[in-house]
């Protein structure tokens, strides 16, 4: 029996992503959580006509509590979007407490579940999840996750618009972070291989780096991006399951704590940073290691990575820095 958790099932990614889980042959049991409307839309999702049962709460009578008991993976998109001319850092201060106490509640109630992190900005709430983890005495490095499927969405599609392909041919690396200059597309790495050179390369490197302002520009400052984040979001999770039921070989591109999982130190040194997205295989004890492609990257992808340490250094030491002030508070 696998029961996943949706933190935030109410919003603009939870409700499209509980959707997709609840069609999942491998989810038994979906658990919605959030402020308002979650009864509402487990109900809606309950009418479908597949196995999983669903079931809102919300924090009343211990609600977070019921719907975290017996998790096996907990997916948090809850936080707000981003609008127009905001960076991901600028939703740091409200985005930052709501995961601070939604992960207070895994770490008492579910602290065995896999963790998946999709709160922005992701550079930052994932540090904060594993230092508040650490101060329960619960940090398990291998069953937390920063998604940045959307990266690896978009770079896949990105590629295939400019080359005329279908997005499903290509397998593309992202490494680095979830935000702008932090995100590297590894080109040079595609399976199977593409050819994309000077500015048109540029041109498709920065779109991928940039998609998320895309999505808010012409939404007009209404929304974010939800309906790809749910189905990048629900891809990952997916693989989580398919992996811990057995099937072998998964590999995603997901964000880390290097020290916890094997082959990340080798990764730490060259980095400078703890927290990193690279692929990482996964299995049923959740990331078995990762896998380095730091040294295969082409002479042009080497210049874009000091920018991305220098960015994800700040926003990793942000992340920490803001449970260490609020523990002294």
């Amino acid at each position: 029996m696998v029961k996943a958790v949706v933190l935030g099932a109410s919003g603009g990614i939870g409700q499209p992503l509980s959707l997709l889980l609840k069609l999942s042959p491998l989810v038994d049991e979906l658990a919605l959580y959030d402020v308002v409307g979650s009864v509402g839309v487990a109900t809606d999702l309950s009418h479908i006509s597949t196995k999983a049962v669903v079931k809102g709460y919300l924090p009343a009578d211990d609600g977070l509590k019921l719907a975290l008991t017996g998790a096996d993976v907990v997916v948090i998109p809850a936080g707000i979007p981003r609008k127009p001319g905001m960076t991901r850092d600028d939703l740091f201060s409200i985005n930052a407490g709501i995961v601070r106490d939604l992960i207070t509640g895994v770490a008492k109630y579910s602290p065995k579940a896999f963790i998946a992190i999709i709160s922005n900005p992701v550079n930052s709430t994932v540090p904060i999840a594993a230092e508040v983890l650490k101060s329960h005495g619960v940090f398990d490095p291998a069953r937390l996750f920063g998604v940045t499927t959307l990266d690896t969405v978009r770079s896949e599609t990105f590629t295939a618009h400019v080359l005329g392909k279908s997005p499903t041919e290509f397998t593309i690396p992202v490494i680095g972070g979830h935000s702008g200059e932090t995100i590297v597309p590894l080109l040079s790495l595609a399976s199977p291989a593409v050819s994309v050179e000077g500015e048109q390369r540029d041109a498709l490197i920065k779109r991928i780096q940039f998609g998320g302002d895309e999505v808010v520009q012409a939404k007009e400052g209404k929304g974010s991006a939800t309906l790809s984040m749910a189905h990048a979001g629900f891809r990952f999770v997916d693989s989580i399951l398919k992996a811990v039921s057995g099937t072998a070989g998964i590999v995603e591109n997901t964000f880390v704590y290097l020290p916890g999982v094997e082959g990340g130190e080798a990764v730490k040194k060259i980095t400078g940073v703890d927290y990193f997205a690279l692929p990482v295989e996964l299995g049923s004890s959740g990331a078995i290691k990762v896998v380095n492609v730091l040294e295969k990257v082409s002479d042009f992808e080497k210049t874009l990575l000091p920018a991305a340490y220098t960015g994800l250094s700040a926003n990793i030491s942000k992340g920490v820095e803001f449970v260490v002030s609020s523990a002294a508070k």
